[in-house]
């Protein structure tokens, strides 16, 4: 599965810096989508272990697997700069929402309000949680749009599908490998942090794997619109670098 052959044609081939100099039509309205599907996915299902016919895992991969779609996006149409500064944006959004939390909790409920214990259950994530989404979400983006952006190099632009899908593989496995450790350890047993562990990375690569074509349609779409193609050459990838030559 590749871009059509006139649709390929018709972009002009940049580097990652001139991208990350760009001013584009869409950037901001992806962006934004990435940081609430991530804001939404952490606050609503991120410690709730469900079942379904016998298979047990975390109810948050129902959703927060289309951040790393959008994270694909991100780094395939804008270029890895672009998708660092997203990444970064939804990391610092994370922490406000913890800090947020926090607070509205701890504030004492008024007389008569007697939904204090159910506000508690369903915002007052413990820091352990609060810690490992942190540094899971940090790592697996970063590990996500690194590894895409080094194979879109390597395959001069072709195989989106095979980018997509092996970047997925990477970034999630880190991203599970913070996380289900650092929040659920000690809580749940030695067996059910690793079954839900390597259940939810299975899970969320069949899912990117599933959404492919919706990923090829977005990202066919907007590079029409952008009307460039971004090749990560000569740019740093640190995650602290600002947009520049390596």
């Amino acid at each position: 599965m590749n871009a059509p052959a006139d649709t390929a044609s018709s972009l002009s081939r940049i580097d990652g810096l001139a991208g990350a100099r760009r001013h584009y039509r869409y950037f901001d309205y992806v962006m934004a989508g990435f940081v609430a599907i991530l804001l939404l996915s952490n606050l609503i299902g991120a410690s709730k272990l469900a079942s379904w016919q016998g298979v047990t895992f975390g109810a948050g991969i129902l959703f927060f697997p289309v951040s790393y779609v959008i994270g694909d996006v991100l780094t395939e149409v804008y270029g890895y700069a672009n998708a660092r500064r997203c990444v970064w944006a939804g990391f610092i959004a994370l922490i406000f929402m913890a800090f947020m939390s926090f607070i509205v909790v701890a504030m004492p409920p008024a007389d008569g309000w007697n939904g204090q214990a159910a506000y508690e259950m369903v915002f007052g994530s413990t820091w352990r949680i609060v810690l490992a989404s942190l540094i899971g979400f940090w790592a697996g983006e970063f590990v996500n749009s690194f590894v895409l952006a080094r194979m879109k190099l390597l395959t001069a632009g072709r195989h989106l599908w095979l980018r997509t899908i092996g970047s997925t593989v990477f970034g999630q496995a880190v991203d599970s490998a913070f996380f289900y450790p650092i929040a659920f350890l000690g809580i749940w047993t030695h067996e059910q942090v690793l079954t839900v562990m390597v259940t939810n990375w299975g899970m969320k690569v069949l899912w990117e794997a599933v959404l492919t074509p919706v990923t090829y349609a977005v990202v066919g779409w907007l590079k029409a619109r952008e009307g460039v193609e971004v090749f990560d050459e000569n740019l740093d990838f640190s995650p602290f670098a600002k947009a520049g030559p390596a």
